[in-house]
């Protein structure tokens, strides 16, 4: 990589939305401009703060001389469970309570010490406008970074339209059996054969006073406003929803899969990026399980940071995996099950014996890259669609919410690399899938197609690559970093 050139180092604050799927795209870019000379100060909440020292240790929040972590609260009341909190309450929380305290650490950020450069720009999560205000108040740069699918980001910025058109709210609940969500919206022809299933599910609603639409809709068009957007993807795979985007806001940059990226950094990270964000602690040993088995031989599962499920999908999937004689790694949350303890019958470990590994959590990237990973059942999930896309694993979606539904309806459609399970989960459908996707033919189909877009991820984050040109862009254009 080129050397970069500073006379004084940028100081960049890294604002994510507190759930996992947020933090990890946040971090890896404030690693990648870490290592590019500038200054980071990493803001967490005070509850994921706490969640960091369990998983990691007291020494990884310490950071460097250079990339400090910092915290605010998030406005809502105090709890020591690992797990993530209520969304809804959450979002409503963070855009009422978190403006004040994020400005009052920036001032203090920029009266602290003569070491420390003034901070020169906010990263703003795409779903923490406040964050954004604060930046503009404050005469400060403020860039917007997307952590969602750029498809999903088109999908938000649907609902106003919906309303005008007066197809939202829905009369009553029975949209959601009646056929409603099958119908075809000819008219965003950004989205080609896009239903309004396919749409973020926060369009299910009866109400336009729900949280979560009315907070995804609004927070989407904030973004949209923004001097300069950054999303953690690529042209070849997301192409034509970006080239839309930018007809609105000629500024964005596309610099993904930013875990592509950082290869290009390895001398510089010194080992402080390897030690991730997880916010859960990592099972290592579920690595050298599968070390033991053939090539394309196991199938991932993980449900991502938020889904949640009832006890009795958990044992469909739990039997549909057994009955399917594959072999898996299966990630269960202790949170999974909606607000009971996890129980699954002694049959079933019978079952499965010596060919299933059930853990809490692990390093998903490194799970996905092993050779023996042939598939991956996941809740579609922007950050497993892209690793799983950047290691050439297919997949068995089972989209849980927000823009999932549209990654799923992308993935299964227009790249040609899954296959959706039925919302209500049946065993038998479960064996099916699990089946076609490790031994049939269908199968084989899209393992090769899914090495084809892996190809195409990694000559995007190569030298020359559209996503490694447009982060030189980014550092050159938005933070104005020499680049020599």
């Amino acid at each position: 990589m080129d050397s970069l050139l500073h006379i004084q180092k940028p100081h960049v604050v890294c604002v994510p939305f507190p759930a996992q799927g947020h933090v990890n795209p946040f971090m890896q870019l404030a690693k990648l401009l870490h290592c590019v000379g500038f200054h980071i100060t990493f803001v967490n909440t005070e509850f994921n703060h706490n969640r960091f020292v369990k998983s990691h240790g007291p020494d990884f929040v310490k950071g460097l001389p250079d990339f400090k972590f910092e915290t605010i609260p998030d406005g809502l009341p105090p709890s020591d469970k690992d797990a993530t909190q209520d969304v809804p309450a959450l979002c409503d929380s963070t855009r009422k309570t978190c403006y004040g305290p994020l400005k009052e650490l920036v001032m203090k950020l920029n009266s602290s010490s003569p070491e420390m450069p003034p901070v020169s720009c906010i990263i703003a999560d795409g779903v923490m406008g406040f964050a954004g205000r604060v930046a503009r108040d404050l005469g400060i740069q403020e860039v917007q970074l997307w952590t969602a699918s750029a498809c999903g980001f088109v999908g938000y910025l649907q609902f106003e339209e919906l309303v005008k058109r007066g197809i939202l709210p829905f009369k009553d609940e029975n949209f959601a059996i009646d056929g409603t969500l099958d119908k075809s919206l000819n008219w965003i022809s950004e989205m080609k054969d896009i239903r309004l299933k396919d749409l973020p599910s926060f369009i299910r609603t009866t109400t336009l006073d729900d949280t979560m639409f009315d907070f995804l809709g609004s927070e989407a068009r904030n973004t949209l406003r923004s001097s300069s957007i950054i999303i953690n993807t690529f042209q070849d795979l997301d192409g034509e929803a970006i080239d839309v985007l930018r007809i609105k806001n000629p500024n964005i940059y596309n610099i993904g899969p930013l875990h592509l990226i950082d290869r290009h950094f390895l001398e510089k990270e010194k080992g402080f990026k390897a030690s991730g964000s997880s916010l859960w602690k990592n099972d290592s040993k579920c690595l050298a399980w599968l070390d033991k088995w053939e090539p394309n031989s196991v199938i991932y599962v993980n449900y991502g940071s938020i889904t949640v499920m009832t006890e009795h999908h958990l044992k469909e999937f739990a039997w549909g995996l057994a009955n399917s004689k594959q072999h898996f790694l299966w990630i269960i949350r202790p949170d999974v099950v909606m607000g009971e303890s996890i129980s699954l019958p002694q049959e079933f470990f019978d079952a499965i014996k010596d060919r299933g590994y059930i853990t809490s959590w692990c390093v998903q990237e490194k799970v996905l890259s092993h050779p023996s990973v042939g598939a991956f059942l996941t809740h579609c999930g922007w950050n497993s669609t892209l690793e799983s896309i950047s290691a050439g694993v297919p997949m068995i979606c089972w989209p849980f919410f927000a823009e999932q539904q549209t990654n799923c309806k992308y993935a299964c459609t227009t790249w040609g690399i899954g296959m959706e399970i039925n919302h209500d989960v049946r065993r038998e459908e479960i064996a099916k899938l699990v089946k076609e996707m490790m031994m049939g033919e269908k199968g084989m189909e899209m393992k090769q197609k899914s090495l084809e877009w892996k190809k195409k991820a990694i000559r995007a984050t190569d030298v020359g690559g559209s996503s490694y040109n447009d982060f030189y862009k980014l550092i050159k254009e938005v933070f104005h970093h020499s680049v020599l």
